[in-house]
């Protein structure tokens, strides 16, 4: 009985042992079966992948070429650049502001075959986004290339706004786009210029612009096309080099790059922002040195060396002028200058500009000099059609103010013009023109006119030859209808909702507001002063008295900070007063109005109107008091700009 007992138990434990063996042998087979699986794949599955892979890049970069009818729709601060390994021209990106307030961006890529006059559009899926006032550069490496940097874009309202730092590659022969992205490389911006000088790209200037003002730029930044890097050129202090600007001229010589004019925004504390335009010249001196010079301000491992030197300014140069950056004349060393606009921005009511459509030369090489490029006259031509010609072209004022209306009132204008005179060829005057030379022929794209407050994006394209002067070419016509100076002042009323008929209707129910109050203040008018006589003593002794507490309460620390910026100060102007709270009366009008845009800057304009005629005759009164007190008028407004910010009138955002 013992004995059946203990071989029970043997067999019990000797099958106990073999199971377990099994299932260490399955947990074995297991192990196996899982690394069999995970395994990394053989040569044939890594070739799939690269295939696979090659693929997607394919999808990516897959071209859409298009036969298109005509140029590029109507659109401003786009790039037209001739081809580095063709006789073509490359037009990429601009921005188009339509009447109703809406802001479009494109990022398109169109080609021209002066040849042919035909013109094709390029679509990719990998490419920049929509932007303009950005800077493209060439370079015939590699079968061509072009190099796009930064610029700028908005949302369709221009609610927001974002300034690009990206960097591109567009390869001609292929005609796709690769982004180069670099771990040192320059800030957001646009307005910048590029050159290219030997197989480095040079970038100077442009602006940023975060929303309450703009910030001008003057840094140097080179990338080299060999190691593909950027980096920033440290100047000393010592060191002269141009101020920070945006929209100049910027082009290559064989000893370095000449930079011409631009614009900026001059920014006093307590005063509006003004526009200044510049006319100064600088040569950037580059060379490759063999040993490296202790004065030289490049980095040791470098040879490049650069250094900047200004020009002494010539006797004769165009008119100072902004919006007409120069196109390279590569053939006979020389930039070509057309158009541009020159703003009186020093007054604070207004925005007085003269457009030009006159063409100039400057050679690069020396010390610069300018050269009047006049079309060649006719013989036959009589005395009248000769000064009619130097008068467009040198821009004397008399002509000015007719001969830039519009290309009907030049052709008609003078009776005894030949119709067959080439000045009549001229194109209408612009600034922000999309200028190019290929080969000895300039070409111009679009560009913006002014009429009033309104702007006219074009969308006309000409040529002429350089060489020869002797007409401009029509390539396209515009279809853009530019009304006569006296149809303008009534086409804004109307289309622009009758601005100043508005004003006064407001004016009017204020003051029917006020009179059912029984406060029976006087508001802006032009008869205020005639009537003031007139005013009953105890009208004057309430306007005194109001005055007195409001200048108590002008002074309490405990104002809200709406009040504080809604309110006008004592001897702020209109201008002023809008400049400080455009942001207050925007949201405000925002708050109430469906419109969007310069609309609703408009309606945003009417309140802070509307408010400032309410204080008038209180702020007009505490002047008295002031004055009575030995302050004078710009003590007075020194004191008010203390109060406000810093922020200025909307002018063009093509200024910049």
């Amino acid at each position: 009985m013992g004995n059946e007992k203990k071989n029970t138990s043997k067999a019990a434990a000797k099958a106990a042992k073999k199971q377990k063996a099994e299932a260490k042998i399955s947990k074995k087979e297991k192990k196996k079966i899982k690394k069999t699986t995970d395994a990394p794949p053989e040569d044939e599955d890594l070739e799939a992948i690269l295939d696979k892979m090659n693929r997607e890049w394919e999808d990516a970069h897959k071209v859409t070429e298009e036969l298109v009818e005509g140029p590029p729709s109507r659109r401003a601060n786009a790039t037209l650049t001739p081809c580095p390994s063709g006789n073509y021209l490359w037009c990429i990106g601009g921005e188009f502001f339509s009447d109703d307030g809406k802001a479009y961006f494109y990022n398109d890529v169109y080609r021209y075959n002066p040849d042919k006059d035909e013109w094709r559009k390029f679509v990719s899926p990998t490419c920049p986004g929509p932007r303009s006032a950005h800077a493209v550069v060439t370079s015939a490496a590699g079968g061509g290339k072009l190099f796009l940097f930064g610029g700028e874009f908005s949302s369709l309202y221009q609610n927001t706004f974002h300034h690009y730092r990206d960097f591109w590659s567009f390869d001609i022969s292929t005609h796709s786009w690769d982004r180069l992205d670099t771990k040192i490389r320059p800030s957001a911006r646009s307005g910048h210029r590029m050159a290219m000088w030997k197989h480095y790209i040079v970038l100077f200037g442009g602006f940023y612009d975060p929303g309450h003002r703009t910030q001008y730029l003057n840094d140097t930044w080179v990338f080299d096309t060999q190691e593909y890097k950027w980096r920033q050129i440290e100047f000393k202090d010592m060191d002269r080099k141009p101020s920070a600007r945006s929209g100049f001229s910027f082009l290559s010589t064989p000893e370095g790059i000449v930079l011409h004019g631009g614009y900026c925004k001059e920014y006093i504390k307590g005063k509006r922002p003004i526009g200044v335009m510049l006319d100064d010249t600088w040569f950037l001196r580059m060379s490759l040195e063999t040993s490296q010079s202790p004065s030289s301000s490049t980095v040791s491992s470098d040879p490049l060396s650069l250094k900047w030197e200004r020009r002494k300014k010539p006797s004769f140069a165009p008119h100072i002028r902004s919006g007409c950056t120069m196109a390279l004349w590569s053939v006979k060393g020389m930039g070509v200058l057309f158009g541009g606009v020159t703003d009186d921005d020093r007054d604070e009511e207004s925005l007085e500009s003269v457009f030009w459509n006159d063409l100039y030369g400057y050679q690069l090489v020396g010390n610069g000099r300018w050269q009047s490029m006049t079309l060649k006259k006719l013989k036959k031509a009589g005395k009248g059609g000769k000064r009619k010609a130097a008068a467009v072209q040198q821009g004397e004022s008399d002509e000015d103010d007719d001969g830039i209306k519009t290309q009907e009132v030049k052709n008609t204008k003078d009776l005894d013009v030949d119709p067959d005179d080439p000045i009549l060829t001229t194109p209408i005057p612009r600034y922000n023109a999309m200028l190019t030379v290929l080969r000895n022929t300039l070409y111009i794209y679009g560009g913006i006119f002014e009429r009033g407050s309104r702007e006219y994006t074009l969308d006309d394209f000409y040529s002429i030859q350089l060489d020869k002067l002797e007409r401009y070419t029509c390539l396209k016509h515009s279809g853009i209808v530019i009304p006569a100076e006296g149809d303008e002042s009534s086409s804004d009323e109307d289309d622009d909702g009758v601005e100043s008929d508005e004003d006064g209707d407001s004016d009017n129910e204020t003051r029917v507001e006020e009179d059912d109050e029984g406060l029976n203040l006087k508001k802006l008018d032009d008869s205020h002063d005639d009537e003031e006589a007139d005013e009953p003593v105890d009208v004057r002794h309430e306007v005194r008295a109001q005055a007195t507490a409001f200048m108590g309460v002008s002074r309490d620390t405990a104002r809200s900070a709406e009040d504080v910026i809604s309110t006008p100060e004592p001897g702020e102007t209109l201008a002023l007063f809008y400049a400080r709270s455009r942001e207050y009366w925007t949201q405000k009008a925002h708050g109430v109005s469906d419109n969007r845009g310069k609309q609703l800057r408009r309606d945003g304009f009417s309140f802070a109107e509307e408010r400032y005629a309410e204080y008038k005759p209180i702020l007009e009164e505490v002047e008295k008091i002031l004055a009575e007190a030995g302050l004078d008028e710009d003590e007075m407004r020194a004191g008010a700009a203390q109060t406000g910010g810093g922020g200025g009138i909307a002018s063009s955002r093509n200024r910049r």
